[in-house]
């Protein structure tokens, strides 16, 4: 065999060699199929299999989502026989006040203000002003109102639903009691025995009462500054 006969012989050895290594990846990467094309139904696809050619199965009858049955009117609607209630669907507790206080903090101030006036920060920014929980109208509202205004909106307010759960909503709505009560109220309101705190509340010396806003004590726009050299 000549040197060109040996030559050739090992590139036609090398060239087999590489296909089967080729071959043999292909092999374990690819051929194999299992896992791509599995025997499933898929959701909400036609399928000949059942006689009404849907792949996906009606649900059992009654079939109801966990946390979704929702037959509480009260409690969801915030009514009861289509009527906006004035009673909680339990007891009020000082937690439930104060998760209240938090969510309404978060979602209500912006536009409330967190003392409940109406005069929240986008107010001031030229945002429509909502009323005054302190309004006779207000003060006189069914609790549920609230819980159904968070539910579904009311006038140039949106719907809080997506925002603040069933439960939350009653804690806000138990909250702006709270509110009216403190601006509203007076030491004769209170049960006999129980302390009453001297001084401002906290909610003032947190937010600021409206004299003091206007009075500039807590700096222009309430980002605080001595207001003698504003």
């Amino acid at each position: 065999m000549t040197v060109k006969g040996t030559n050739m012989t090992q590139i036609r050895r090398v060239a087999i060699a590489a296909a089967l290594a080729s071959m043999s990846m292909l092999t374990a990467c690819g051929i194999r199929l299992d896992m791509h094309e599995q025997p499933k139904f898929k959701p909400l696809r036609p399928n000949d299999f059942y006689a009404d050619g849907r792949a996906s199965r009606p649900l059992v009858e009654g079939t109801v989502a966990r946390g979704q049955l929702g037959n509480d009117e009260l409690f969801y609607t915030g009514k009861i026989a289509g009527q906006e209630a004035n009673q909680f669907p339990y007891p009020v507790t000082q937690p439930m006040l104060e998760r209240g206080r938090e969510r309404f903090n978060i979602y209500c101030a912006p536009c409330h203000s967190r003392i409940g006036d109406g005069q929240g920060m986008i107010v001031q920014r030229g945002f429509k002003k909502p009323p005054d929980y302190t309004e006779d109208r207000l003060m006189k509202i069914p609790v549920g109102h609230f819980v159904n205004v968070m539910t579904n909106g009311f006038g140039s307010m949106s719907e809080y639903k997506s925002q603040i759960s069933i439960s939350d909503r009653w804690a806000v709505a138990a909250y702006i009691r709270a509110l009216q009560l403190a601006r509203k109220g007076s030491a004769s309101d209170v049960p006999a025995g129980t302390p009453i705190a001297n001084g401002p509340s906290k909610i003032e010396t947190e937010s600021g009462s409206p004299e003091s806003i206007e009075k500039g004590q807590h700096g222009e726009a309430g980002h605080g500054g001595n207001p003698e050299k504003q």
